[in-house]
């Protein structure tokens, strides 16, 4: 998996689905991408917070394969990186079959570990209608699948731009297969 790379990296400071690209940022240990509105050691999804606000925050990064955005592309929405509110557009990495605790290596320094996957939300929608349901599928067995990226904590803080390299360092064994977060 050599060839997997960072496409482009987003972040916005308040709450709205769209993040902006940037030329970099700055992922700090913890806590998440600097200047982020959901930044924090514990939980800023404004979902989740109805929930508990003092749960911990496994959802710092949220990270999308480009990929997903050449299909809805060829199904006729017109959508690209950071606009369904990820921090991190990837390609060459099929974020979805990794399993729970991979960590990414991130151009020189950031590190991160996926915590589960992205449950699509009703923004979507409100951005492209019928997206929502675009980025949902069932396998063989007719189990959900989600198809909206993965979330992530910050392990180690460092500047993370697009062209870095990902590393993927796998979890010991045995693999847990992703669940929402």
């Amino acid at each position: 998996m050599s060839d997997a790379t960072v496409i482009a990296v987003h972040k916005r400071s308040t709450h709205r689905l769209a993040k902006d690209t940037a030329s970099s940022i700055h992922l700090i240990a913890g806590i998440g991408v600097e200047d982020d509105v959901h930044r924090g050691a514990t939980v800023k999804h404004r979902s989740r917070v109805t929930r508990g606000a003092e749960q911990p925050n496994l959802r710092q990064v949220h990270l999308i394969g480009n990929e997903l955005h050449d299909v809805l592309c060829e199904r006729g929405f017109d959508v690209g990186p950071g606009q369904m509110g990820e921090n991190i557009t990837t390609r060459g990495v099929d974020l979805l079959t990794l399993p729970t605790a991979t960590r990414l290596h991130l151009g020189d320094d950031a590190v991160i570990e996926i915590t589960g996957l992205r449950n699509p939300c009703g923004q979507l929608d409100d951005f492209r209608a019928g997206l929502k349901n675009a980025v949902l599928d069932r396998d063989a067995d007719g189990k959900l699948v989600r198809r909206i990226g993965v979330m992530s904590i910050v392990i180690a803080t460092g500047d993370v731009r697009a062209g870095d390299t990902i590393r993927i360092e796998l979890p010991t064994e045995p693999h847990t297969p992703l669940d929402c977060v």
